[in-house]
């Protein structure tokens, strides 16, 4: 029986890829920094604490996996959240944070689950990236420049991980209903910084459009399913409509004219 391991599994598409590989007798290690939230995961998954900016909290957590069932054959980077807002108004230590989650917890993660792969000489790591990984959306400089590096960061990990027989996936979501945009969101604004106002009022605006778009999360555990088990070399899967919509009307457009539509959509 294959072992899985997910970060960030106390909400939203870690909570929804937990029990989508629980409900396949995957043995499932589902992580998160506060076991406390896990609720009803510990019925079809070995709960254990995990912080991904703390380097011992990693090591920990991977080698009870490894001790628990023996092998781990999945390893999903999906801790993450976002800081939204413009750069004048977001701090420094807001951006290092960013990045100290959602990219360098995401480095930290496979570095310690590499020397597993290497000795059983096969394994996969899927990064959750997001649609904006591949392209931006206005006050998103931050958050998207994390998911940019997660997808530059598994491409380039492709050629080392090919070298010991394993496989690294990115599963992009699209607009995904959870509590992303409640717990897992740090809204930064100063009102005094009056230049930006005009996409401080298109992004609210835009805000309730985009929760009426929202897919579920199953939709992403099913794309991270997909990526775990093809048996494909396949790097890029695009995680409900939205995302395929979106990610396919990017490639048709040049960056001029996909500019002036996303301000067009935003009203600006």
């Amino acid at each position: 029986m294959p072992t899985i391991l997910i970060t960030g599994t106390s909400s939203g598409i870690g909570r929804a890829t937990v029990k989508h590989f629980s409900s396949k007798d995957w043995n499932v290690v589902a992580t998160m920094r506060n076991t406390s939230d896990a609720g009803d995961l510990t019925e079809g998954a070995l709960v254990l604490p995990l912080d991904v900016t703390v380097r011992d909290s990693i090591g920990k957590a991977v080698r009870e996996a490894v001790d628990a069932f023996g092998s781990l054959d999945v390893v999903v980077n999906n801790a993450g959240y976002a800081v939204i807002g413009a750069l004048e108004a977001v701090s420094a230590d807001q951006i290092e944070q960013q990045f100290a989650v959602n990219v360098f917890g995401t480095m930290a993660m496979t570095q310690a689950v590499l020397p597993q792969f290497r000795t059983q000489k096969g394994g996969t790591i899927v990064n959750i990236s997001s649609i904006v990984g591949r392209f931006t959306y206005p006050l998103g400089a931050i958050y998207d420049a994390s998911k940019f590096a997660i997808e530059g960061f598994s491409e380039a990990m492709r050629f080392e991980l090919e070298a010991i027989g394993a496989k690294i996936k990115i599963v992009e979501p699209g607009l995904i209903s959870s509590d992303f945009g409640t717990r897992s969101m740090q809204f930064s604004h100063d009102p005094s910084l009056t230049a930006y106002q005009p996409l401080v009022d298109a992004m609210g605006a835009m805000a309730a459009k985009f929760t009426d778009m929202a897919e579920p999360a199953d939709v992403v555990a099913e794309a991270v399913w997909q990526a775990a088990t093809d048996g494909t070399d396949t790097l890029r899967y695009p995680a409900g409509q939205a995302a395929l919509t979106a990610l396919a009307d990017r490639e048709k457009l040049d960056d001029l004219t996909f500019y002036a539509r996303t301000k067009e959509r935003f009203g600006l």
